[in-house]
């Protein structure tokens, strides 16, 4: 898979950010792009870490200082041991949802 960097990222902290991530090769492809560019570093912002087969372990030997993802998939064991996959917790929030949805009251007030 070929790699672009489009704007000059030298001597730049570079996030990423995606919906979803499964098995890393695509995240790490770009974050070893941005560093080869000159990044200072990159991090990535993803809401769904499916994370299947060898991506934990790619995910810790890769350059990527930091992987955020949310336990909208339950994270493993090994994602929760992983020294750069940081996992916030959405299970408040998807219970409030779902508890205004089934007293049908509004879902946007949880985000004022």
């Amino acid at each position: 898979e070929v790699m672009n960097v489009i704007g000059d990222v030298s001597g730049r902290m570079c996030l990423l950010l995606d919906d979803i991530v499964d098995s890393g090769g695509t995240l790490c492809n770009a974050a070893e792009a941005l560093l080869a560019k000159g990044a200072t570093g990159v991090a990535a912002y993803i809401t769904h870490g499916v994370l299947s087969g060898g991506a934990v372990a790619r995910i810790s030997s890769s350059r990527l200082s930091e992987l955020v993802i949310t336990d909208s998939i339950e994270p493993t064991e090994a994602v929760l041991a992983a020294p750069n996959i940081r996992v916030i917790s959405v299970a408040p929030l998807l219970g409030k949802a779902i508890r205004n949805t089934a007293l049908e009251q509004s879902v946007s007030s949880l985000f004022d």
